[in-house]
């Protein structure tokens, strides 16, 4: 038995550090994604954040009610954005001819038809979700936005807490209360 790569393997082994700080959101969320609360009942917070977020198209996931809490999220298609960067399976206009092979043997094919329809399944889906967090001193908007390739796999993720969404929905929620 060779005994020289031990050394080495130890060396390497000692290489492994833990990370010095914690990931922190990129971009930052946006000031007036924190704002002072109200003198509403937290129930009264919790009812007009439910329809301001219903009102911009989300659909209700949650609420605590002890933590003034709802939690939403909104999908939408984004047609063409799956075939921009996705050279799988993709076929000409009206066929395509492929040579392959596995397991010790070759094998050919030949598709005729009419191609171009793999575009209309193959569209990427945004999800969008957001928490909005009403204590007794402020209240507190969080989104993030997931992009989703027509397999499932994750494509993108970001902090989608930005100036115009947060004033959007904190009009929506004082408008809420006038109703």
């Amino acid at each position: 038995m060779r005994l020289w790569p031990l050394p080495l393997l130890l060396v390497l082994a000692g290489c492994q550090t833990a990370p010095t700080e914690l990931p922190v959101a990129s971009p930052a969320p946006a000031a007036e994604c924190r704002w002072q609360a109200t003198d509403a009942s937290p129930q009264e917070s919790l009812r007009r954040s439910v329809s301001a977020l219903e009102a911009e198209g989300f659909l209700i996931r949650h609420t605590d009610l002890t933590l003034g809490l709802v939690s939403a999220e909104r999908t939408r298609i984004l047609p063409g954005y799956g075939d921009r960067y996705d050279p799988w399976e993709r076929a000409g206009m009206f066929g395509s001819v492929g040579v392959g092979g596995g397991r010790g043997g070759v094998a050919s094919g030949v598709m005729i038809g009419f191609g171009g329809v793999g575009s209309l399944t193959r569209d990427a889906t945004q999800l969008e979700r957001v928490s909005v967090l009403s204590g007794e001193a402020d209240v507190r908007v969080s989104r993030d936005i997931q992009l989703i390739d027509w397999r499932g796999e994750l494509v993108e993720s970001r902090n989608g807490s930005d100036s115009e969404f947060c004033q959007r929905l904190r009009q929506g929620i004082g408008a809420g209360g006038a109703s």
